[in-house]
């Protein structure tokens, strides 16, 4: 029995694998505030990752009904590119900087700048820095906060400040290390050069944790947390990674052919590539896999928390918006959303802010709003797509994953818009699953050093024929004419350009 734990923006996700049948036990989950701020300000405090943690763990036992003692792995999957900070003596310096945050937008800039420019980040580190990235966040600390700044002695991603609770070792692997903005995804090795220009000391490389490969253990878990977490205190911790990562794992998506998308507080879409085939596009990030390849990935901003927004305006329950997106037709009666509440990555637009776009007397209805924030979110997804095509990756089906993947109506929208069939797993927490799966993978590793890891996904990993849907012709077309209409207005409202080759990009 292996368990998965996933730690994400909105709380923690536990699941408990049978890994020789492939059956899941239990599951559990626990929730997390955000703390919100001025100039795109997103932040949590850590004790609320490991509240979580024990919450989530505790439910999923008690679901499945069994002894923790039998748990013979921990993986742990992370939201990427958070900052925690801890000093010498291993306490937290100050709340984790978030993925979402946006507040180190200028000094994104600042050090993609020093880089040379979005060609010179590719040429030097593989991929673009963006505002969400770690690096940024921490030249925005040593100016906001210099006395805390100065007693850095540990620089950890979300995933590796767990697996540091879980073990007090200081480790991270290079599938969640590439998206610190300071990790040469080609070479797998930390870029010291960028951390000197923040600061020339040498004290940040020094605080950087050990890279280790994704089938390798951090340690085992330490005694009193095992007692605390009802666990077997022999239990290895495996190298953990990013939510995209284990979400790759935990969809089988670890060969080249499948695409991944996750409907979840952001947008995800990735595949996996064999060699660092680096996009010539800036937004598509190509990350090191936490299965020994990479990991061509975009990433969008608002997806989820777009929809509770508008929902929350209109005072509905889910069921009662899905009610109203439905009665309303494909491109909303010619209303427009640009779903940008936290800036956006792709498209790059981190200082935009949200707009409607061709109301009038006719078209200004609950209904429109509503579909008009789905197919507003998803058309950021739809760029992103066209952004992976352009690059070569194919699939003949989209694989989701993601508390929206549950909604029958958002898949059908997807397949429409993406022209390509969709599926989702048998389970949508697939982040959660990939951490219990990588784990699993980890202790085999241990007394058989060849043990595969596409052997565990093809036992664990399952799709569900029952939510497949095919794209409709006639939608199809409409939503064509929708998503031109979305681009011209990006292009109109913020001054972002469609690449000329994506024009005319073929499924």
């Amino acid at each position: 029995m292996f368990l998965g734990i996933d730690c994400g923006t909105q709380g923690t996700k536990a699941l408990l694998l049978n890994a020789s049948n492939g059956r899941v036990l239990g599951q559990g989950s626990a929730g997390h505030d955000l703390i919100s701020g001025p100039n795109g300000r997103r932040e949590q405090d850590t004790e609320q990752w490991t509240a979580a943690f024990a919450s989530a763990t505790a439910a999923a036992l008690a679901e499945a009904g069994v002894d923790g003692d039998a748990v013979l792995g921990i993986g742990v999957s992370g939201q990427q590119h958070g900052l925690v900070t801890l000093d010498a003596a291993g306490r937290v310096l100050r709340p984790a900087k978030l993925w979402c945050d946006t507040e180190s937008a200028t000094e994104n800039q600042r050090l993609l700048d020093w880089l040379g420019g979005e060609q010179g980040s590719l040429q030097r580190l593989g991929i673009v820095i963006a505002p969400g990235y770690t690096v940024s966040k921490l030249l925005w600390m040593k100016e906001q906060h210099p006395a805390l700044f100065a007693r850095i002695a540990h620089i950890l991603l979300p995933h590796d400040y767990l697996n540091y609770w879980l073990t007090g070792r200081c480790v991270s692997e290079y599938g969640d290390a590439s998206g610190t903005g300071y990790l040469d995804v080609r070479t797998r090795q930390w870029a010291f050069d960028i951390l000197r220009y923040v600061d020339p000391s040498g004290r940040l490389e020094a605080a950087l944790p050990e890279l280790i490969e994704p089938h390798q253990p951090v340690g085992r878990l330490r005694p009193e947390l095992a007692v605390r977490l009802g666990l077997n205190s022999q239990a290895i911790v495996a190298s953990g990674g990013g939510d995209n990562m284990m979400g790759a794992i935990g969809t089988g998506n670890i060969r080249p052919g499948a695409i991944t998308m996750s409907l979840g507080t952001s947008g995800t879409l990735y595949a996996y590539s064999d060699t660092p085939r680096i996009s010539p596009q800036p937004a598509v990030a190509t990350f090191c896999s936490s299965s020994g390849g990479w990991l061509p990935l975009i990433c969008t901003m608002n997806l989820t928390n777009a929809n509770a927004a508008i929902r929350d305006l209109l005072q509905l329950d889910l069921e009662s918006f899905n009610a109203l997106v439905a009665q309303a037709p494909i491109g909303c009666d010619g209303v427009t959303l640009l779903p940008f509440l936290n800036g956006e990555r792709v498209p790059a637009l981190p200082q935009a802010s949200a707009s409607l776009h061709g109301l009038t007397t006719e078209n200004l209805t609950r209904a429109n709003l509503c579909r008009a924030v789905v197919e507003g979110v998803t058309f950021g997804l739809r760029y992103g797509l066209d952004l992976l095509r352009e690059s070569g990756i194919r699939s003949e089906r989209i694989q989701l994953i993601g508390g929206g993947a549950k909604n029958p109506l958002w898949r059908q929208i997807v397949a429409d818009m993406m022209e390509t069939p969709v599926v989702c797993t048998t389970h949508s927490e697939a982040a959660a699953l990939g951490g219990a799966i990588q784990a699993a993978w980890c202790h085999a590793r241990q007394s058989n050093p060849i043990a595969s890891l596409a052997a565990l996904c093809a036992r664990c990993v399952r799709v569900d024929e029952g939510t497949a849907v095919e794209p409709q012709a006639e939608s199809v077309r409409a939503y064509e004419q929708a998503y031109r209409r979305y681009r011209q207005l990006v292009i109109d409202t913020h001054g972002q350009q469609t690449p000329p080759d994506l024009r005319t990009v073929a499924p």
